[in-house]
């Protein structure tokens, strides 16, 4: 069996020398599993094709690997699982960056190569898993069309190992089929591209297929993989079962000054994945606890007239997240605060996918109630059951797909219910239109008469040698709402357009001359104005924005822009538009291997102060520093962030001061042993200056600490406690809230 597997590998090595893209092995089911441990030195890697086209994209693309970097690829086909194989050469070994960090944090400062793999074939979202010269993942989803196309959020159960070598290192990657998603039969081909990341002096990015930067996004090149026509066939009614209880024991205690409470309690929860064939999974949950989800980052509290978005983190919601691939205003999880239990399924076909969600809801969040002006938040105390559903149909260059969600308050209060249709046309590989529209109807706890409204919205894309241009108008209604989604604004219309200038390499003069590696200039502009409502006229301008700017990227994985801001904001209805100019500039960089980031964004002009209606000078700073530095035979990641803005009153005087923290440092014992610790402080202050509104003091910070221990894929235990404190203003009490919890999860399935 072995000697006719090795000659069916070198087969098809003959005619994948010929091939553009790589070519897998596939092994007879009842062959032994290969063994991840990084060596790449059984049977099946000494037969298995290799694919070395790779080349340069960053800096340069289309340009071959500096001498000395040679990089293969091998892909060996299971049973039940793609395994992929890479070998990176380095003349300069001991140079590799190889520190331990968290799972997702594998970025542009580290030695990694990734894979991304679309098991649909359609070249718009991708599956990608990143493996560090440390052995850490980073995983997630590739989506094009987004602002921000690459989602760490969703993790996939992979196994993966690395191995040092005197001249370079190697990786072993499996893939379960289970962690893929893909139609049960006569799908498109599967399509992949390895990357490698080399970060020394110019940050050099490699892939192994032929991109260059003027593609419409990073996917749009991936390669057919060879020898894999028919595994979506041969596997499609394999049913697959991951079943994973977790248990949480929690004391918690909360002093408001007045009252002290205190409860101890024992949880058990689980997740449950079951994929009955290819096309199919459905998942649950019960109960889930998020104790050991990250922070989010502390968010400045001035002018915060409009809410904002927070990542999602949470396993169960990112189950096929391409597939949802909607905007926050349609769906955005985090409107459920408190998940009691949940369930959900997810159909692919050939040219058609769907999903279903539907989650109880215990609430103790809020309710965001948008405006032209602001954003209101009302409590959410009374349970209530959030559902989705979505579809979508795919053509060639055309994919149309509709939604709908509803929010009922299980006493049968209040309910909210959109509909929705989008449709994404791209007539060439330069260009991309797409339109949404949604309709709403929702009914208040008093059982007033129902309200409806509308949100649609539609944008262009096109990118040529050279040049970006991008269009885009929305309207939404004032009486639009989406419980199940989030909203900036209500009752008002937008349109914004983009045109970027990309001149490519540039020898950048000045005393500090140095080369841009890409350089662009650009020119963005917003306009929001009202649209009729009761005690409101239309056409009122919200705000104008009208930002020129010029953006580059340098040595070290540098990134710099500095930008003109012409802006004018109006506080509320009935104030004048006020006028506010202002220069805005940051940097990145990854300058050593111990200084893996440096990020600094300073903002200096006028600001409008939207509480006490009036502009003042403003000054604004953002700066980050992440370090990674070996402790004997441990790792400690310490990452800082500071942010803090003023704002003057007339007479010159402070008038408003806002300052945000966080600390986190994560102690790394070893790639399944860490212990993570967090700290983090907000502080706001309103100046008395003869202004109309009152002074105030408002101060807050959390402390957080987890030590955690994985067991293996799906198998961890935890510990970890935290304590709050929040004091609204001086002179009132402060409420302290302290929890101590363990948790312990294990994971059954194939």
């Amino acid at each position: 069996m072995r000697r006719l597997a090795v000659l069916a590998a070198l087969v098809l090595a003959a005619g994948g020398a010929l091939a553009d893209g790589p070519q897998a092995l596939r092994v007879e089911a009842g062959t032994p599993l290969l063994r991840i441990d990084g060596r790449l030195d059984e049977t099946a890697w000494q037969a298995a094709p290799l694919h070395e086209s790779f080349v340069q994209y960053l800096p340069l693309d289309r340009q071959p690997p500096p001498e000395g970097y040679r990089t293969t690829l091998q892909i060996v086909a299971e049973e039940h699982a793609l395994v992929i194989g890479i070998r990176a050469w380095d003349p300069r070994p001991e140079e590799i960056r190889a520190p331990l960090v968290r799972r997702d944090k594998v970025e542009r400062d580290q030695d990694f190569v990734s894979v991304l793999i679309d098991t649909m074939g359609t070249r718009r979202a991708a599956q990608f898993v990143r493996v560090s010269a440390a052995g850490v993942v980073a995983d997630g989803m590739f989506l094009t069309g987004r602002e921000k196309e690459e989602d760490f959020a969703p993790d996939f159960d992979v196994e993966a190992a690395v191995q040092r070598l005197p001249d370079g290192y190697s990786v072993e990657l499996r893939l379960p089929l289970l962690s893929l998603r893909y139609p049960a039969e006569a799908g498109a081909p599967w399509r992949l591209m390895a990357t490698r990341s080399i970060p020394r002096g110019d940050s050099i990015l490699l892939v192994s297929a032929p991109l260059d930067k003027d593609a419409i996004s990073f996917i749009a090149e991936l390669q057919e993989i060879g020898g894999l026509a028919d595994i979506a066939e041969r596997v499609r009614s394999h049913a697959l079962l991951s079943v994973r209880p977790e248990l949480t024991l929690r004391s918690a205690r909360r002093d408001d000054g007045t009252t002290r409470l205190s409860e101890s309690r024992a949880a058990v929860g689980a997740e449950i994945k079951w994929r009955p064939r290819a096309d199919w999974v459905f998942d649950a949950t019960l109960n889930p606890d998020f104790s050991q989800v990250e922070l989010d980052v502390p968010q400045l509290a001035v002018n915060t007239r409009f809410a904002q978005v927070i990542p999602e983190k949470r396993p169960f919601f990112l189950e096929s997240t391409d597939l949802i691939a909607l905007p926050e205003q349609a769906f955005y999880s985090r409107t459920v605060t408190d998940p009691g239990w949940g369930l959900r399924a997810t159909w692919r076909g050939t040219n058609a996918d769907a999903t279903a969600l539907s989650l109880r809801d215990d609430g103790g969040g809020v309710l965001r109630r948008p405006g032209p002006y602001a954003t209101t938040l009302l409590p959410q105390e009374r349970r209530s059951q959030a559902t989705l559903l979505r579809g979508r149909w795919h053509g060639e260059n055309i994919s149309a797909g509709a939604l709908l969600t509803m929010r009922d308050e299980t006493d049968g209060g209040a309910s909210n219910s959109v509909v929705g249709a989008d449709l994404e046309w791209r007539p060439s590989e330069d260009q991309r239109w797409s339109a949404r529209a949604m309709s709403s109807r929702s009914r208040d706890a008093a059982g007033a008469p129902g309200e409806s409204g509308h949100h649609v919205r539609a944008a262009w894309l096109m990118r040529v040698p050279g040049w970006n241009f991008a269009a885009e108008a929305t309207e939404i209604s004032p009486r639009f709402r989406n419980d199940n989604g989030f909203l900036e604004q209500t009752g008002v219309r937008i349109v914004q357009t983009e045109i970027i200038r990309r001149w490519g390499e540039v020898d950048v003069p000045g005393p500090l001359a140095f080369q841009a590696h890409e350089f662009e200039t650009y020119l963005w502009a917003q306009h929001r104005s009202t649209l009729a409502d009761v005690g409101q006229p239309a056409g009122q301008t919200v705000l104008r924005y009208l930002h020129p700017g010029v953006w580059l990227i340098a040595a070290r994985n540098s990134e710099a822009w500095v930008q003109l801001q012409y802006d004018a904001e109006r506080a509320r209805q009935d104030t004048p538009l006020r006028t506010m100019n202002s220069l805005a500039a940051s940097i990145a960089a990854n300058p050593w291997p111990w200084l893996t980031k440096v990020h600094v964004e300073a903002q200096a002009g006028r600001k409008l102060d939207v509480d006490a209606d009036r502009v003042g000078r403003s000054r604004r700073a953002l700066v980050e520093l992440n370090l990674r530095a070996p402790l004997g035979r441990l790792w400690l990641e310490s990452e800082q962030r500071l942010e803090h803005t003023t704002i003057a009153a007339p007479d010159g005087q402070r008038a408003v001061a806002d300052t945000a923290l966080q600390w986190l440092a994560v102690l790394h014992v070893d790639a399944r042993d860490s212990l993570r610790a967090i700290w983090q402080g907000t502080r706001f202050v309103r100046y008395g200056s003869g202004e109309s509104v009152p002074p105030g003091d408002a101060r807050g910070h959390v402390t957080s600490l987890v030590a955690l221990r994985r067991f293996g894929v799906g198998r961890s235990l935890s510990l970890g406690l935290s304590r709050q404190s929040d004091r609204p203003a001086p002179g009132l009490p402060r409420t302290r809230e302290r929890e101590v919890f363990a948790k312990v999860s294990v994971e059954f399935g194939p």
